[in-house]
């Protein structure tokens, strides 16, 4: 797994050079441009233009290239990799070289350049190679440097840069490729040695975020095991209370009766607790769903109907609007449904006496908004950043109704979230909430 990640950012590194390339090779006609008609410098430009078509040409050769190795999720090797960001650092460093050696040579700033390149290497290759490549440009430029100095080669001077032939200068030839040649190195060491720190770093958060994700995935097979044997458990005791509490073993008296009852009303409080955090731990385990287009309006009209006598108990008035042209979604029916469901639930709970349950759906061209208002309660404001976390109720919502499982918010956020849906909350100005959700209509 270190491997892939570190290969993976490897490759998008290599075609990050690729755009900087691109970038660089805009600013040198550019920089041309602006330096023969905005200051008047003398410059060869049919040998710089040359040099701009040859980064131009090479560009487009490595992003064919790695197109080509990474094409159909390949995964090239790290040498592989290692040695095409090598090839561009030295053609670059090739490339600055000969855009010196028509623009004025030692004379010309432009060589504080290869600072930049020390730099890339420095974060992109491994000590070793970052130091070949300062070895490189040290000796690029001083081979340009002395050649032009015995003139062995044309000196191209940039007029109105330098008026004084420094390239003929000793002095200041000697100090300034000193002063050149020890940045360079100066540079790789610091860069090589925070990006190693840097590396060091990355690779141990890598390996604690690893570790904590197996840790994780034992948690969760471990709550699926306990949770699916609590559960068999559950089961026959509400099973052995129902033979119980419907006489088959005999009559009961009142006193009983009652005891029979709320140890009944327990088990189905527990089972119900239970049966959602094995659907919350399955969902994690697995993270897939069965999906398929079905009809968006009958899962509504189902959710609508399991909750409509908990809320014709309170009084609770329940009105939906479903704007024209909503149809089939991509998705997995029955969470939809179980969840659209959940929030109606939440919503007839949470709402007073005579209260009412407004259920607005509506399209959104790629997508379904559905959007569920109540006059209830509401949500403290401190609490709405928490209120989809696993196991967490609100204060005020322990007040109204003490058992509760803390759950239905969380699976609903999984399953939207799975079916690449967004859901969220907010207090009404008059009173209650509006929880929302979004759905993609394809996959």
């Amino acid at each position: 797994m270190k491997t892939l990640l570190r290969d993976t950012n490897l490759i998008k590194r290599a075609f990050w050079l690729i755009r900087l390339r691109w970038a660089a090779t805009a600013v040198l006609g550019m920089g041309v441009l602006f330096s023969i008609k905005i200051l008047h410098v003398s410059l060869p430009v049919v040998e710089l233009s040359i040099i701009a078509g040859a980064m131009v040409l090479y560009n487009v050769a490595l992003f064919v290239l790695l197109r080509h190795i990474t094409s159909d999720n390949k995964n090239p090797a790290h040498e592989t990799i290692s040695r095409i960001i090598t090839f561009q650092i030295s053609a670059d460093i090739i490339a600055l070289t000969s855009i010196l050696r028509y623009s004025g040579g030692i004379e010309n700033p432009v060589f504080l350049y290869f600072v930049f390149h020390m730099i890339i290497a420095s974060i992109l290759l491994s000590r070793r190679q970052s130091y070949f490549q300062a070895t490189l440009a040290v000796l690029f430029f001083g081979a340009l440097v002395i050649l032009e100095y015995f003139e062995y080669i044309p000196h191209y001077g940039a007029a109105r840069l330098a008026d004084y032939n420094l390239y003929r200068n000793s002095l200041f030839v000697c100090t300034t490729f000193l002063v050149f040649s020890t940045t360079l190195y100066l540079v790789v060491y610091i860069m090589t040695s925070i990006s190693h720190l840097l590396k060091q770093q990355q690779e141990w958060y890598e390996i604690a975020n690893i570790q904590l994700r197996e840790k994780d995935h034992l948690k969760n097979d471990y709550v699926l095991r306990l949770t699916h044997d609590i559960r068999g458990h559950l089961s026959a005791i509400q099973s052995c209370l129902n033979i119980v509490n419907d006489k088959i073993v005999g009559p009961l008296n009142e006193k009983q009766m009652d005891l029979i009852e709320r140890s009944y009303r327990r088990a189905g409080k527990c089972m119900a607790f239970i049966t959602a955090l094995l659907k919350l731990t399955r969902m994690k385990m697995t993270g897939t769903l069965e999906m398929g287009y079905f009809p968006l309006k009958n899962s509504i009209f189902n959710a609508l109907a399991a909750v409509q006598n908990r809320a014709a108990r309170k009084e609770i008035k329940i009105g939906y609007n479903i704007e024209d042209g909503i149809d089939e979604i991509y998705g997995e029916p029955v969470l939809i449904e179980e969840t659209i469901a959940n929030l109606l639930f939440n919503a007839a709970r949470y709402t007073p006496q005579n209260g009412t349950i407004k259920i607005n759906v509506k399209d959104q061209q790629d997508s379904i908004l559905f959007e569920v208002s109540d006059t209830g309660i509401g949500i403290p404001q401190d609490d709405i950043e928490k209120i989809f976390d696993e196991f967490y109720r609100s204060d005020n919502a322990r007040e109204v109704e003490r058992d509760g499982t803390g759950l239905g918010l969380s699976i609903a956020k999984q399953v939207i979230e799975r079916h690449h849906g967004r859901i969220w909350v907010k207090n009404n100005p008059e009173a209650g909430c509006t929880f929302s959700f979004t759905l993609p209509k394809k996959p």
